[in-house]
């Protein structure tokens, strides 16, 4: 028998408002900037109300965090593989940097400490970029690189440059100019000549 008390928590579109307004105290305050007491005040809800949804803050920062991630991911959906492939590709990691940016900006210290999806976002954005690379080299437009090793570097370059520009509190405008100049020189060396 077991003697825990087990809670079952409410998901309906009450969730969804908190959610949200978590999403746009984000925005104001940072993710470290957001606790409970905010979220009540800002609903004019109770206690109650909030723990009846959600264990705690980190849980809706949770949320809040992989639907951001999620739209980042979303960036890699308009590729069209009959337009310039090395144009795209530095739009689309242009547009992601700036999302990514931001985001981070905002969860800097969850996304370093705390951030539990990072292995299956890992993942999923070195199957993409090797998806692109392979599009690349079987259409001759790129050198023959190992997709494997190659879809590493370009995701240590991008996060690397992302994670130094957050810490070094770059503006966006800046760490977007010198990114997408940096990334030219970098793909201009995977070109078939």
């Amino acid at each position: 028998m077991n003697t825990s008390k087990e809670i079952k928590l409410i998901k309906d579109e009450r969730s969804q408002i908190i959610i949200d307004t978590v999403e746009s105290m984000v925005t104001e305050y940072g993710a470290d900037g957001v606790n409970v007491k905010m979220v009540l005040n800002r609903l004019g809800i109770t206690n109650r109300v909030f723990y009846n949804r959600f264990h705690n803050i980190d849980e809706v920062l949770e949320i809040v965090y992989r639907n951001m991630v999620t739209k980042m991911h979303d960036c890699i959906a308009s590729f069209d593989p009959e337009k310039d492939f090395f144009t795209q590709v530095t739009d689309f990691v242009v547009s992601t940097l700036e999302r990514s940016y931001d985001t981070k900006m905002k969860f800097n210290q969850y996304v370093f400490e705390s951030d539990s999806v990072s292995r299956s976002n890992y993942e999923w954005w070195l199957s993409e970029i090797k998806k692109l690379i392979t599009f690349a080299i079987n259409k001759g437009i790129m050198k023959e690189l190992d997709p494997d090793v190659t879809s590493y570097a370009v995701w240590c370059f991008c996060r690397g440059y992302n994670a130094d520009a957050v810490a070094r509190g770059l503006p966006k405008d800046v760490a977007i100019r010198n990114f997408k100049y940096s990334f030219g020189i970098f793909l201009d060396g995977m070109r078939k000549r």
